[in-house]
C-alpha cells in the first residue's frame, strides 16, 4: 500500500478478491483483524470492511475476545447440501 487512504467504494469492490487471500490465512487458526491485515499487506481498517462483509455472508465468525479486546475470526466450513 502507498499509504493513500482509497474511497469505501473502491476498498468494497475487493471483497471478492480478498475472500480467498482472507480465508487462506485463517487457514492456521483464528486470527484477528490486525493479525489478517499484516498477513495480506493491507491496513487495518480497508480488511475491517472485507471482514464484517464475509461474517454477513456467513464466510466467518468470531471465535474468541483477546486480553487486548480483538475478536478472532475464523472460516466456517460449509457443508454442500
Amino acid at each position: 500500500m502507498n499509504g493513500r487512504v482509497r474511497d469505501v467504494r473502491e476498498v468494497v469492490r475487493e471483497e471478492m478478491l480478498m475472500r480467498d487471500k482472507i480465508l487462506d490465512v485463517l487457514k492456521d487458526g483464528p486470527q484477528t483483524v490486525p493479525e489478517i491485515a499484516e498477513a495480506v499487506g493491507y491496513p487495518c481498517h480497508e480488511v475491517m470492511f472485507w471482514v464484517m462483509g464475509m461474517r454477513k455472508y456467513g464466510h466467518l465468525c468470531e471465535d474468541e475476545l483477546t486480553d487486548e479486546g480483538y475478536y478472532k475470526y475464523r472460516a466456517v466450513i460449509k457443508e454442500e447440501s
